[in-house]
């Protein structure tokens, strides 16, 4: 398509205004970053340790505790593909935000909140990829922030509970605190305060607050807006996006009636595939045929295998003078997800792939780390799925991220705590596995469309797409703009509506 020449950063270059939309949404791969790196990090201190000291103390408990927390993204992740479809990115964005903002102030509120983590990593990718955008560095900019953040707040009172008990936990010759006994009778600390530990967590409310009112300034998704028969307000989006003030400018019209093509396309194909078949039983046709079809389950299978591997490269985990470690970490985390942006359609994707499990395999080996191939987890599987499966598809693969958070955060406690070093070893035998993956099993994608992945994949998908999203472009020119016919691309859910 002639808009995806134009990707990433050329087009921010080109229209500034972009650059505001990109950075307000984004905020939302900030959250799901920041989230994952807060928890290692209050974690480890002293003053939580006084308050819950089960959680600090025990790490079978702990890894329940931590890797609980994270079915609820999982969970809020699976469910929103329906609900985007439905309701919008940008509406699904806010409706995020405001159970993110509501969650602590009830009960259980962690795990609301974690829901709408959940939905923000899964909308977040699809709204950027529908403008055209780039995303993945602000996930590693949150873990960034996230590290340093907990460093400097572990210092609130001080490092120590209690500095005049002395550690009672431990070895005779290593000992270290035990938030049973060497606290101070009263249960709460005498030096450090609970500040350290509330703070960072109270903190993720602000970029959540900033992106629900910014994403209210920003329009829809063109794409979106004409799934739901809105042409007028589509054509608005993509001229205001473009910073095009003639609606008639052939730039604008070209991709405004490009994007209509293959969302007419696409609806007559939902029609064509699930005829009869209305609300929630659409619905989970759709995911069905994500498994039954090959070529789908092919792709499925590579892009949830792709953030499998993405979490199973490397662990979090800290004490007090490791805060420090970690927040160096997340700085050659953050700066190494620079390079692997800029050549992403230079190099490709399976060298960067390839060149992050080889590289944190020998990181890990050494000390632990992490090169090059955070973002690509996130870009690849916007691009290998076909454009009728994309949003139910990436909900799926943005679920298995968390599902593998969920298995790491139950078992790494343990890990460190019998095997010790052994854990990267561990790690580095599953980048070892995703390198092999990568060489044998991931298609390069850079350059090549939809289209040209079919004889990858083994069917003609996108081959039939393109040929049909350019007759039906072909007849909407021809009739300068006029609708083929109105019913055709009479919205999805109001047929559902309809039906009831």
């Amino acid at each position: 398509m002639a808009s995806a020449t134009r990707a990433g950063f050329a087009l921010i270059a080109q229209n500034p205004y972009l650059l505001g939309v990109a950075s307000f949404s984004t905020l939302g791969g900030l959250l799901f970053g920041y989230d994952q790196g807060v928890v290692s990090g209050v974690g480890t201190m002293q003053s939580l340790g006084a308050r819950f000291p089960r959680v600090y103390a025990d790490t079978n408990f702990k890894g329940w505790f931590v890797s609980t927390l994270l079915l609820a993204p999982w969970f809020g992740s699976l469910i929103n593909g329906p609900i985007v479809d439905r309701l919008g990115r940008k509406v699904s964005i806010n409706i995020a935000v405001v159970i993110f903002v509501i969650g602590p102030a009830i009960q259980s509120g962690r795990a609301i909140a974690d829901v709408a983590i959940g939905q923000l990593t899964m909308v977040v990718p699809l709204y950027i990829s529908e403008l055209d955008l780039i995303h993945p560095v602000s996930i590693t900019l949150g873990i960034l922030i996230s590290y340093w953040l907990d460093y400097g707040t572990n210092y609130i009172g001080g490092t120590r509970c209690a500095p005049s008990i002395p550690y009672t936990g431990g070895t005779s010759s290593s000992r270290t605190f035990d938030p049973y006994t060497d606290i101070p009778r009263d249960g709460h600390c005498t030096s450090q305060s609970e500040a350290s530990w509330r703070l960072p967590l109270a903190l993720q409310i602000l970029p959540a607050i900033i992106l629900g009112l910014g994403i209210l300034f920003f329009p829809d998704s063109p794409r979106w807006l004409l799934m739901r028969a809105r042409d007028d307000d589509a054509l608005k989006a993509l001229s205001r996006l473009r910073q095009e003030q003639d609606l008639q400018a052939p730039r604008l019209v070209d991709e405004y009636l490009e994007i209509k093509a293959s969302v007419m396309w696409e609806n007559g194909l939902v029609r064509e595939r699930f005829n009869g078949l209305v609300g929630w039983r659409r619905h989970v046709a759709q995911y069905t045929s994500l498994i039954t079809t090959w070529s789908h389950f092919k792709r499925l299978t590579i892009g949830s295998c792709v953030m499998f591997f993405q979490q199973f490269m490397g662990c979090n985990d800290g004490n007090t003078t490791s805060l420090l470690a970690t927040g160096v970490y997340g700085i050659i985390n953050t700066l190494s997800t620079l390079p692997a942006l800029f050549l992403i359609d230079r190099l490709g994707r399976r060298p960067l792939l390839m060149c992050g499990a080889a590289g944190t395999c020998i990181s890990l080996v050494i000390v632990g780390g992490l090169i090059g191939a955070t973002p690509i987890g996130w870009v690849l599987p916007s691009e290998i799925f076909n454009l009728s499966i994309r949003s139910k598809a990436i909900s799926i693969t943005t679920s298995a991220t968390w599902m593998c958070n969920f298995i790491i955060g139950l078992v790494t406690p343990d890990m460190l705590d019998s095997i010790t070093w052994g854990t990267y070893i561990f790690f580095a035998a599953f980048c070892l596995l995703a390198f092999g993956f990568t060489f044998f099993f991931i298609p390069e994608t850079r350059g090549k469309t939809l289209e040209g992945m079919d004889l990858i994949f083994g069917d003609t998908a996108a081959h039939e797409e393109k040929r049909s999203i350019i007759q039906i472009e072909a007849q909407l020119r021809a009739t300068h703009d006029q609708l083929i016919d109105r019913n055709f691309l009479k919205p999805i859910a109001q047929e559902d509506e309809n039906a009831k």
